[in-house]
């Protein structure tokens, strides 16, 4: 769509007098732009009817190659096939291995899936206490990292391949320095890490080396350790007991948004809303923000402030729940606060108050005394030593900035760097490049040749979690052992063999490393953990804390007369360790549904003011430093306050990655990184063109999202009678296969999507093609907005094929290639199908995507080495959808006809189904009264989309559920969320 300002005088007047329900996906469709309806008009946006002839057939002659896409990167070894096939390889079937991946120094713990030695899926690990089977985005696209043809795959010397005997001899010489001078000049920077075996190196080498310095820094890892410590005396970890608060308040954190401890979280407050829909308690989110995220979409209550508000709302909860503080609140606020203290003061225990990690540190800090205050401290909320480690062998390790002052003044000869990318990470004002360049021996040890590697004299490839071992504790802080799937792809090493290569080990092996730190395992006990994935009763024990009182830190209003800018991890590919993992960049974003860019987030009061539309270049400067970027315009977001995402700008992230929009770095700095007062605006004369999934597939006019009051809600209403219809009666069967999806569980998480594009061999498609509405995946996740742009509602709806009883569909195709299966499937035949897209223009739900180029052929071998081979792949000119996960329920039937049974309700799990975190996906038969998928089809909440069309969908929906009003302003915003149907207001 072309660039024009919206006109926000005719969006308030439609929502003056607008009574029932009134859900938009964009401002655009709430303006009723006569551009969007056009967009929407168009069957395929691509082909819209500016498109003159000449581009049409250029598109339709071009082709894509996929490399250029996930990069090509240097062949690896030719692998060498079976003549005899051994005994016991069935091709086809899978082999399940216990292990985890990373994030942020965390383990997610998972199981991955091989294929005759070819890891193709990872699952969440269901014998662990914390995934339960569950898995998140990114942990499901860390499958797509092991394959990277642009992984590092040889160490480098001054930029030029080396090898590892080379480094060798650096490794010796420096050990044998370090031996002399007891360590001093030699200085190790790493990420956050909760392995034991290294922390278990790193004290061996501040015993061997006591004056080595050690020094940790995660780019977006937040305050939270400063503020326990600020507040109960030393740093420990907060564990969150989600499942036991009836009432939640969160200041500024998005917990159930992306993040290293999302998936706990997430699966916790499901069960305290499962709870609570069996008359067990309650289950309310209050949610007070800047900006708008997942937490505050789903919160029954959610408060819009300026950040600048965020420590009086803080200081208003401190002094009615009997502290020492004196805020500045309006009347209003006063109000809302004073009865938000009555109703958590009600729920003593049975409350939580939690502060993101982005927030200032004495408001996090605060947060301590309020829960203790309210008796929460061994209820829901409990606290831990750290599981990321702060020290090692008694050293307490430093931060980035105080490495960057001891390399300014000349006091680091040798620089280890352990999977970080400060380069490219480190606050601009730190300056950490100039200061790297003084350091006569750098060496950086990480998965790709990136920023920091190209300006270290030696770059050494570290091992994929995947194909090597190692230890790490997930969130809980039990331990997770991380075992190979495969042999490792490429000439590197684990972070514990560099390690001990730095200290003189020139033959370390990384499983003997880790089993000498778990020595006192026995045999059995060791291969037992390697079968569970985990340690038993290895998790921290919790510790008794007290919480000081409250103390507040000056404001600093020097700055306060330009905007606020707020600084955010990209919720795809948080800082740029994922750049370039094409699920994840093409992944729409959970609020914006933007793919493939981060932009400059305005509120829609700025842009009305400033005359701002989505795509325009905008400039934020701050003090001499100035960043430029898309502008997007974020309704719910604070009106003075500009969102700004890391994790783009890169130069060095690889094919996929490198060029994608603008680096946040040169406007953070070590003092202020999370947000930063007195920014200036300009509104540059380039638009950009931005590739939303927003406004694909809207079908105008029609009421897609129901909630209803939690009195009536789970009401049990009789059967619908089933409308007449010229279809002919479907063939009875013993199965019938459907799902049901609950609105109110689903947080718009997306790790559906990932699961399902790795699941079915769904390609990539770039940027472009995003733009002309030619996205693959088979599922999407709508994001709607209900009410006023400035203070909306939120409500997410997974959309997969509807598998029809009465697909129009199949009515449709010309060639009989979408047919109806025996056990209710909808089926698409793809050697059949001839591309004529008639079966898309009949589909009401728009769930059908055509594959207009050969998007595989070109594949790099070792992405094609990642494909599920129970899947076809498919070729270019077919017509893909949803299948229900049709190879996993022919497992199943194959494996019920072995053992002479019928196949059981729950062993067949869909993709998007098993990685839900939130478990908002039910798959099952039908035809199974008992089955779980059938337990809420006869409740109020239960419904099909576009039941009008009499299209019999197999797919069927629970609506939201309604909290009642009870907070000041509940009931007006409870008018926005009701929905037409079931009640009308």
């Amino acid at each position: 769509m072309d660039r024009t300002p919206l006109d926000y005088a005719a969006i308030r007047q439609r929502l003056e007098g607008q009574h029932g329900p009134r859900y938009w996906r964009s401002l655009e469709e709430l303006a009723d732009e006569p551009a969007f309806a056009a967009f929407v008009d168009a069957e395929f946006p691509s082909i819209a009817p500016e498109m003159d002839r000449r581009r049409f057939l250029q598109l339709m002659g071009a082709s894509m190659a996929m490399a250029g896409l996930a990069g090509c990167g240097q062949e690896p070894e030719a692998g060498v096939p079976y003549v005899v096939q051994p005994e016991k390889v069935i091709p086809g079937e899978a082999r399940w291995y216990a292990s985890a991946v990373p994030f942020a120094g965390y383990a997610q713990p998972v199981l991955g899936r091989t294929h005759v030695g070819r890891p193709t899926k990872l699952e969440g690990n269901p014998d662990h206490p914390l995934s339960q089977g569950a898995a998140t985005a990114f942990t499901q696209a860390a499958i797509l990292q092991l394959y990277d043809p642009d992984r590092s795959q040889a160490p480098r010397h001054e930029g030029h391949i080396s090898t590892w005997n080379a480094f060798q001899r650096t490794a010796v010489e420096q050990a044998s320095r370090a031996d002399a001078a007891q360590g001093g000049g030699l200085h190790v920077l790493m990420g956050a890490n909760s392995s034991p075996t290294l922390q278990r190196q790193f004290a061996a080498m501040v015993e061997r080396w006591p004056q080595a310095k050690l020094y940790r820094f995660e780019p977006w890892e937040g305050d939270t350790y400063a503020a326990s410590e600020r507040a109960l005396g030393r740093p420990l970890e907060t564990h969150y007991r989600f499942e036991q608060a009836e009432w939640v308040v969160s200041f500024e954190h998005d917990w159930l948004g992306p993040g290293p401890r999302e998936l706990p979280q997430a699966i916790a407050w499901s069960e305290r809303k499962r709870r609570a829909a069996r008359g067990e308690g309650e289950a309310r989110l209050v949610v007070v923000e800047s900006l708008s995220t997942v937490t505050g979409a789903k919160a029954a209550n959610r408060r819009r402030v300026e950040p600048s508000q965020l420590r009086a709302c803080v200081q208003g909860l401190v002094a009615a729940l009997g502290g020492d503080a004196a805020p500045s609140l309006p009347g209003d606020a006063r109000q809302w606060i004073d009865e938000l203290a009555g109703q958590l003061r009600a729920r003593r225990g049975r409350c939580l108050i939690t502060a993101g990690e982005f927030a200032p540190l004495d408001v996090q800090a605060a947060v301590h005394w309020l829960n203790q205050q309210l008796g929460n401290v061994g209820e829901t909320v409990r606290y831990t030593e750290p599981v990321t480690w702060l020290e090692a062998g008694g050293q307490r390790l430093s931060g980035l900035p105080e490495l960057v002052t001891a390399m300014q003044h000349g006091k680091v000869e040798t620089l280890l760097m352990l999977d970080c990318n400060p380069a490219h990470t480190a606050p601009g004002g730190l300056t950490f490049t100039d200061a790297l360049s003084r350091v006569p021996l750098r060496i950086h040890a990480g998965l790709y040749y990136d920023e920091t590697a190209a300006q270290s004299h030696w770059h050494l490839p570290l091992t994929h979690a995947l194909d090597g071992w190692c230890d790490s504790r997930a969130a809980d802080g039990s331990v997770c052992l991380t075992q190979p799937l495969v042999r490792p792809f490429y000439s590197s090493r684990t972070q514990a063999e560099v390690l001990a290569l730095m200290m003189g080990d020139l033959s370390p092996d990384a499983l003997a490393l880790v089993r000498q730190t778990w020595q006192t395992l026995d045999d059995d006990a060791w291969r037992k953990a390697l079968e569970l994935g985990y340690i038993r009763d290895s998790a921290f024990a919790p510790v008794e804390v007290s919480a000081g009182a409250p103390r507040w830190d000056a404001s600093d209003t020097s700055e306060a007369a330009g905007l606020t800018v707020l600084f955010r991890p990209d919720p795809s590919i948080w800082d740029g360790r994922f750049a370039n993992l094409g699920w994840l960049q093409e992944l729409p974003k959970p609020i914006s549904k933007l793919t493939w860019d981060n932009v400059i987030g305005v509120s829609p009061a700025l842009a009305e003011r400033e005359g701002i539309a989505s795509g325009d270049r905008l400039r934020v400067a701050l003090e001499r430093n100035v960043v430029e970027g898309p502008a997007w315009i974020m309704p719910g977001q604070a009106d003075d306050t500009l969102s700004l995402f890391g994790g783009y700008g890169r130069d060095r992230a690889g094919r996929v990655g490198d060029g994608l929009g603008y680096d946040v770095s040169p406007l953070r700095t070590a003092e202020h990184p999370w947000m930063r007062e007195g920014a200036q605006l300009t509104q540059l004369e380039r638009h950009i063109k931005l590739a939303s999934t927003q406004p694909h597939h809207v079908l105008q006019g029609k009421e897609l999202i129901r909630s209803h009051p939690r009195e009536a809600a789970f009401d049990e209403v009789a059967p619908k009678p089933e409308q007449v219809t010229l279809y002919p009666p479907p063939k009875q069967a013993d199965t019938a296969w459907g799902m049901v999806i609950d609105l109110d569980q689903c947080i718009g998480c997306n790790a559906c999507v990932v699961a399902c594009q790795a699941e079915n061999n769904i390609p990539v498609v770039g940027k472009e093609q995003v733009e002309m509405g030619r996205n693959m995946h088979w599922l999407r996740v709508d994001h709607y907005y209900g009410g006023d742009p400035r203070e909306p509602t939120s409500a997410f709806q997974p959309v997969p094929c509807m598998h029809c009883d009465q697909a129009p569909c199949e009515v449709g195709c010309p060639v009989n290639a979408t047919v109806h299966g025996p056990d209710g499937l909808n089926e698409q035949i793809y050697n059949r199908c001839i591309g004529t897209r008639t079966c898309s223009s009949y589909c009401p739900y728009k769930v059908r995507r055509f594959n207009w180029f050969d998007l595989t052929q070109d594949d790099p071998p070792s992405i094609q080495h990642q494909r599920n081979p129970n899947v076809t792949v498919r070729s270019r000119g077919v017509m893909e959808k949803c299948t229900y996960c049709v190879q996993r329920i022919s497992e199943a039937r194959i494996a019920a006809r072995i053992e002479n049974r019928e196949i059981r309700d729950g062993e067949v799990k869909t993709a998007c189904q098993q990685t839900c975190p939130t478990q908002a996906i039910v798959f099952g038969n039908l035809q199974d009264p008992d089955a779980e998928v059938n337990r809420e089809r006869h409740t109020r909440r239960h419904y099909a989309l576009l039941e009008e069309l009499n299209t019999r969908p197999k797919t069927t929906y629970l609506g939201l559920v309604e909290e009642p009003a009870v907070l000041p302003g509940d009931h007006e915003r409870l008018e926005l969320r009701s929905a037409k149907g079931e009640r009308d207001v």
